[in-house]
């Protein structure tokens, strides 16, 4: 019970990996004695690692998505449609963006909500690191919206290679996809690909099999899944190239345009479909709300009881957090699985927050992590 008499109110941001879990957790220890309210911008749940899934059709979202509103009724916590765009700490409330419709009309106006505790897991979006012509001339997979947008592009571009083919016999349309980022998100979307385009031969497009999909993986760094170990990206690279991936490694982009991409060391690629999957930040506002302390790529640096560094009611886990364990060299790596062991980290402290104990200190136990590319399980330490 906060001091003026009314009911804790929990405030989650963001009902990704992490958040889904933890709302559900709070919800389910106190959603009689607290309210627990989940902020997001969607009004279901797809987990993000699946995207390139969805993006290729391998997954139907619809299927597999979970519901807030159901998902809250159930667990005992509530959903409210929005996105994050201030956070007021003085008077412990964050404000939340009109609603607007597909159209672009108003559903609703800038609201206000109240918080006893604030948990910020708004997860991660693409970084651009500001190359000319990115955002104008590629397609992203940070939101399910658009996964199913690179799916239309996709379908649409096969089915024009194959009426082409069909009309002019003996032509060869390969659709030329090019991913820029080779991180697992990169290099999963490359292999599945061509299974999409056997899918699609099999299932519809006459004359359209795998060797009608040509895919270059653009890399800066000198391999592929550059943060895991190396044997599992040289496994992985063995799987791609079999696939007939185009891989470049050592290759930066330098700029963006409609139809090609230029590249640092003077290459120019040309293709049908620009997919940019090149690292990862923090949403930009967060660098603007006043008093927390962000570092270089966005996130909330917090301690290692995972409560900002400038305020303790404020709690900040998964991708949209930077948290450097002691003796550690590097912050949490971005991944479902810290976000996963956050949350539980998060519950725990706040359950000793309202109870007035100690809080515990976060730290990450790196599970084994498969990968499947072509049907092949690619297993990482």
């Amino acid at each position: 019970m906060s001091k003026n008499g009314r009911p804790d109110r929990i405030v989650v941001v963001g009902g990704g990996a992490g958040g889904l879990q933890l709302v559900r957790a709070l919800g389910e220890r106190f959603g009689k004695e607290a309210d627990v309210i989940l902020v997001d911008r969607s009004p279901t749940h797809v987990w993000k690692p699946l995207f390139h899934e969805v993006a290729t059709g391998a997954l139907d979202a619809d299927l597999d998505e979970v519901s807030y509103r159901y998902h809250g009724k159930h667990w005992g916590y509530h959903y409210v449609r929005g996105t994050l765009e201030d956070i007021d700490r003085k008077n412990h409330e964050i404000i939340l963006e009109p609603l607007v419709d597909e159209e672009g009309h108003k559903i609703s106006d800038q609201e206000r909500l109240r918080y006893d505790y604030l948990v910020l897991a708004l997860g991660s979006v693409a970084n651009d690191f500001n190359t000319p012509g990115v955002r104008e001339n590629c397609l992203f997979l940070d939101s399910r919206a658009q996964a199913d947008r690179f799916r239309e592009h996709l379908f649409d571009a096969c089915a024009s290679a194959s009426r082409t083919m069909i009309a002019q016999p003996g032509m060869e349309k390969p659709v030329r996809v090019t991913v820029i980022g080779a991180g697992a998100t990169g290099v999963e979307l490359s292999a599945e690909l061509y299974n999409t385009a056997i899918e699609l031969g099999n299932f519809g497009l006459e004359k359209f099999g795998a060797n009608c999909m040509q895919v270059t993986l653009v890399e800066a760094a000198p391999r592929i899944l550059a943060p895991l170990p190396e044997f599992m990206a040289e496994d992985a690279h063995t799987v791609l190239q079999r696939l007939g991936v185009d891989i470049k490694t050592n290759t930066m982009v330098v700029e963006a345009g409609e139809g090609f991409i230029k590249t640092k060391d003077g290459q120019t690629i040309e293709s049908d479909i620009q997919l940019w999957a090149a690292g990862v930040k923090a949403p930009d506002f967060l660098s603007k709300v006043e008093g927390l302390e962000v570092a270089r790529s966005n996130q909330i640096i917090v301690k290692p009881t995972l409560q900002s560094t400038t305020d303790d009611r404020i709690f900040a886990m998964g991708d949209c957090c930077s948290c450097k364990l002691p003796e550690a060299e590097r912050p949490v790596p971005p991944r479902a699985q810290a976000a996963h062991q956050m949350a539980d980290t998060v519950f725990e402290n706040i359950v000793r927050l309202r109870k007035g104990e100690p809080l515990k200190d976060f730290l990450i136990a790196i599970m084994a992590r498969c990968f499947l590319l072509a049907g092949l399980p690619l297993l990482a330490i």
